[in-house]
């Protein structure tokens, strides 16, 4: 692909903001021209907005430290007249979420949201390019209703499903009815550091807000169809969660278990999950891991430290697959919630979405 795409950032102040910025920074398909957050941060550049506030453990990109931001609410007009789709990773009420991101929508402008305002949506495709990359096709009803010919919102689904979602999808064929997930989740899904979050320090904190929801409804959207310019969702398998924030830095992990209509031995689901490919990796778009899912044998494995990076943090790491007396199978399996999960799982779609056309 030649064409670049100019992009912007809301939200851009931040944690996900932020490795939105490191991943766009040297994106071969995608230029980053607009950075806009509230209106506290309006006018200032991007350094000093940022000052004391930078997370990450790079460095602001170069290209990006004296940008002026704009304000996300006040200066729509100004950042849709200098980009092809913009990011949105926000902090703010879910009807102030809606209201932003229809603007942008409505201003011509795609929007590719990490944000949960419009997961719900039955004409609001919610991505993970290996799996569901088919409900693209419930755009062009989306911009019929809101009266648009390019612009669309395109959502990214929760963090911690993108632990055991890809593990399962391999075996839906074979009629996984129930499953059961515990998660385990770090603190940079909240924003959040060691510096800014003392009381997580020795500490496991059973409650995450509306996390168990999002964790047992989403992937019915995402193994859902496309039925008369609506995504119709999948009624199995029947999903529990239980959400924990636990003390690490960054990486999700999820303790599963599935029972199957059709039963087959470990070996073939290892098997499965080793040679499982979906169109990210069949359109070898640049931000898709080579092997999604990596299987891990020994006992020990995957570790949130040790395997979190895994294919520059875009994979899918799974161990510990074995019978269980309740369920058929249990494993456990992890992913990279600010990379996979987050600013990276928005990246891979929009690569996806640019692709297929739908920014030119």
């Amino acid at each position: 692909m030649n064409k670049k795409y100019n992009v912007g950032i809301i939200g851009c102040t931040g944690m996900v903001g932020q490795r939105f910025m490191l991943l766009l920074e040297n994106h071969p398909w995608f230029h980053v021209t607009a950075l806009a957050a509230s209106g506290r941060s309006a006018g200032k550049p991007y350094h000093e907005a940022i000052q004391g506030r930078w997370f990450m453990p790079e460095a602001v990109p170069a290209a990006m430290n004296d940008m002026k931001i704009y304000d996300a609410e006040k200066d729509i007009d100004e950042i849709v007249s200098k980009v092809d789709f913009v990011f949105c990773a926000v902090n703010m009420g879910k009807d102030e979420i809606k209201k932003l991101e229809t603007a942008y929508a409505k201003a011509e402008c795609p929007v590719v949201s990490n944000n949960s305002a419009f997961r719900g949506t039955d004409d609001v495709p919610m991505i993970i390019p290996e799996i569901n990359a088919d409900h693209t096709d419930v755009i062009e009803a989306q911009r019929k209703r809101l009266g648009t010919k390019r612009g669309f919102i395109s959502v990214k689904c929760n963090c911690s499903l993108q632990s055991y979602v890809p593990a399962l999808h391999p075996l839906m064929d074979l009629g996984v009815t129930k499953a059961l997930a515990c998660t385990y989740q770090a603190i940079s899904g909240a924003g959040k550091t060691f510096e800014t979050y003392p009381e997580i320090v020795d500490n496991v904190i059973p409650f995450i807000g509306g996390e168990e929801e999002k964790s047992e409804q989403e992937p019915l959207k995402i193994w859902g169809k496309v039925v008369d310019g609506k995504i119709v969702n999948a009624t199995s398998p029947n999903i529990t969660a239980q959400c924990f924030r636990v003390p690490v830095a960054d990486g999700h992990m999820a303790a599963v278990f599935m029972s199957l209509e059709n039963k087959i031995s470990k070996e073939e689901i290892i098997e499965r999950w080793k040679n499982f490919k979906g169109p990210a990796q069949e359109l070898e778009l640049p931000s898709a891991p080579k092997n999604f899912l990596h299987y891990f044998e020994e006992e020990n494995r995957p570790q949130t430290r040790l395997d979190r990076n895994l294919e520059n943090g875009m994979a899918v790491s799974i161990g510990r697959l074995r019978a269980d007396s309740q369920y058929d199978y249990k494993f456990v399996c992890m992913a990279h919630n600010t990379l996979r999960g987050a600013a990276g799982g928005a990246v891979l779609m929009a690569e996806l979405l640019c692709k297929k056309g739908f920014f030119d």
